[in-house]
């Protein structure tokens, strides 16, 4: 090979190289925007929080809050009741690592007040029976009450007329309040707010869609809540017994008649003489319907009705049955309409 061959082959990678050398150095600020961009498309987001829910009624309206984002984990599920639940090893894993637990406060889930102290350091809990909206009214003292003494709501009271009564406040005793505040459709909306409020508080980078999740369950209460009120209105005055004193929310709001409990308390079953005053009191007020519930025994109630004729349906202020989910309240309150409106009806 000639040396004047050499000089045209060396001439001719010179030509080729100057346009990709000017191309790095044109290009380069580019090409580094884009290595950029792509490095951080690839870059973990930051982690939502870790959230867990007590029963199907809370995690029902933190799922819809979350809705897009994510799901809490459920600790009480099934047809167990929070009152007498117990916690489990798979419980205690999730909340290990949880950011935030929404429950409704010692009152209801007694179990869970131990294991959150243990956990205080690193989390968050936010008993919704204490937010800020939510009307708590008190417990009743007796398991035997008369129709319509505490109930008012679409009946055509006003909350003035609650003046009289303790609805218990954050400092307060516990147990001085009735702990089934998801039952009230305005107190499930108070607790929709502080549950973005909190998540929003945890996640800044998705508190837009926190707060737009809540506006829109909100909403949706407020039209349930109407949608209820037309539903039971024609058995707003037939009287009837529960098992035990869990509805007087959902009595509260809708003004309904009921007179009376088969149980003292979720974990007292009744004796012989409280049975005798139940039956007593189905005669004397001409008791439509006496309510079980899933989560307890109905052969008690099967013994208070016996020779009676009394009808008997289910009431379930839990959602026992109902798969967790943003629809899981709706679909609970729905449900206990219907029981209502059948057994009544």
């Amino acid at each position: 090979m000639t040396a004047s061959t050499l000089r045209s082959r060396g001439a001719s990678r010179a030509f080729r190289s100057r346009p990709v050398a000017a191309c790095i150095a044109r290009c380069g600020p580019i090409l580094l925007a884009a290595t950029l961009l792509a490095i951080v498309a690839i870059a973990p987001a930051a982690a939502q929080p870790r959230v867990v829910a007590s029963i199907v009624p809370v995690h029902g309206l933190v799922a819809a809050v979350m809705q897009g984002l994510g799901e809490p984990d459920l600790l009480v599920g099934g047809a167990a009741s929070p009152h007498t639940y117990v916690m489990r090893p798979s419980d205690a894993r999730k909340l290990d690592g949880a950011d935030l637990v929404f429950w409704i406060g010692p009152v209801v889930e007694g179990y869970l007040v131990k294991p959150l102290e243990a956990h205080a350091a690193n989390t968050r809990a936010i008993a919704l029976a204490t937010v800020a909206g939510v009307e708590r009214l008190p417990v009743r003292d007796i398991a035997l009450w008369e129709a319509h003494a505490h109930g008012h709501g679409h009946g055509g009271h006003d909350h003035d007329d609650h003046a009289g009564h303790h609805h218990g406040q954050p400092g307060d005793g516990e147990g001085a309040y009735d702990g089934h505040v998801w039952l009230d459709p305005r107190n499930a909306a108070a607790m929709v707010a502080a549950i973005a409020e909190a998540l929003a508080a945890a996640d800044p980078a998705n508190a837009a869609v926190y707060s737009e999740n809540a506006r829109k369950t909100r909403a949706r209460i407020a039209a349930l809540e109407d949608e209820l009120a037309t539903m039971l209105a024609p058995v707003r005055e037939r009287p009837y017994i529960v098992f035990h004193d869990a509805y007087h929310y959902f009595e509260h709001r809708f003004g309904l008649a009921g007179v009376g409990a088969i149980a003292v308390g979720p974990d007292r079953p009744p004796g012989a003489r409280h049975i005798a005053a139940i039956r007593d009191r189905i005669a004397e007020h001409g008791v439509v319907c006496v309510f079980t519930e899933p989560q307890f025994p109905p052969r008690i109630v099967a013994t208070v009705v016996e020779g009676t004729g009394i009808a008997t349906g289910e009431l379930d202020p839990e959602g026992a049955g109902i798969a967790p989910g943003p629809d899981a309240w709706f679909t609970l309150m729905r449900r206990l309409a219907q029981s209502f409106v059948d057994c009544l009806g």
